[in-house]
């Protein structure tokens, strides 16, 4: 998560499971990197833009099933990264890249994936 002018970086997923709706940029920890160099590297590869991860924001299982079996499971670290440089353009499993304002965030404004609002607190809280 990258807060910078009172606006929060999202991206609008292109793929499943949250095609079309808008989230924190993100994705797979490639082996042996670390969580905080992963956050850093995806935001740059889906949105374009630079910053410095700066701490753990906390964790989140997304559990998905059809039909009462299991068929995905993703554990979300939330990472609070401090703006360096660039301009949002969507790239890689993004449709779209933009500076969003917090209060539109905070008062569910776009159709977003699950607990974005959440995590935003969490990061104003912790001095993001």
């Amino acid at each position: 998560m990258v807060l910078h002018d009172n606006h929060v970086l999202l991206a609008r997923r292109r793929k499943a499971p949250d095609a079309g709706l808008w989230g924190y940029p993100g994705g797979h920890v490639e082996w042996g990197e670390t969580a905080l160099e992963a956050a850093a590297r995806e935001l740059h590869e889906e949105t374009g833009v630079r910053a410095d991860p700066v701490a753990y924001l906390g964790n989140a299982d997304v559990i998905l099933e059809r039909d009462g079996v299991v068929h995905t499971h993703f554990l979300l670290a939330g990472v609070l990264c401090r703006y360096v440089s660039g301009t949002p353009v969507a790239a890689d499993d993004v449709s779209d890249a933009a500076w969003i304002p917090v209060e539109d965030v905070l008062a569910h404004r776009l159709p977003m994936s699950a607990g974005v609002d959440d995590l935003l607190r969490l990061a104003q809280r912790d001095g993001g």
